[in-house]
């Protein structure tokens, strides 16, 4: 990002913290994309992510006084949307418990490991949800949104050697995911 551009960025983010509905609307406008990606990337549903990314907003809105460092906008953004990601997956996953086998299947079809399905060639996306919510949230910051690790250390509030660890795990599991399918393809 340019100095310009990064200082534009600082400004609106100032105007925000003080209450200026217009700069907030212009960042929401800037990382609406960046925030639904994220989302859609954790939860693999449209309408999840979508539901996530105005709720992430609505949070940022309301805590926004509380941000000390404005040039950390974007990984406490990001922060935000992790967290609420990890809730939703975390209720989403106590909900099937309570369920019968069948109805866990339709619910939650990618995350299950049966015979049958190993048949078929698993997209990256199907992949991703065999992870668990962990895993998966650490892939997702490095491998799609692209951060570093002390940035993910940050977002997730654990070790840069716990990130890195997450991530080589999350890595070995999506290759035996990969290729379980490819052997029946």
């Amino acid at each position: 990002m340019d100095q310009e551009l990064h200082q534009e960025l600082h400004q609106l983010i100032l105007q925000a913290k003080k209450g200026n509905e217009e700069a907030f609307a212009q960042l929401v406008t800037r990382f609406k994309g960046h925030v639904f990606r994220h989302a859609y990337a954790m939860v693999n549903d449209k309408m999840e992510a979508e539901d996530i990314a105005q709720e992430a907003f609505l949070k940022a809105y309301i805590s926004l006084s509380k941000l000390e460092n404005e040039y950390a906008f974007v990984s406490w953004l990001t922060r935000i949307v992790a967290n609420l990601c990890y809730d939703r997956l975390k209720k989403l996953q106590k909900e099937m418990q309570y369920q019968t086998e069948k109805e866990e299947q339709e619910l939650f079809v990618s995350g299950s490991s049966n015979i049958e399905r190993s048949q078929v060639r698993l997209t990256i996306q199907e992949a991703l949800q065999t992870l668990s919510v962990e895993h998966k949230a650490a892939i997702v910051l490095r491998d799609i949104q692209g951060y570093s690790y002390d940035e993910i250390a940050e977002i997730l509030h654990i070790p840069v050697g716990t990130v890195k660890s997450r991530i080589s795990t999350a890595r070995a599991a999506l290759r035996r995911e990969l290729s379980r399918g490819e052997e029946y393809a």
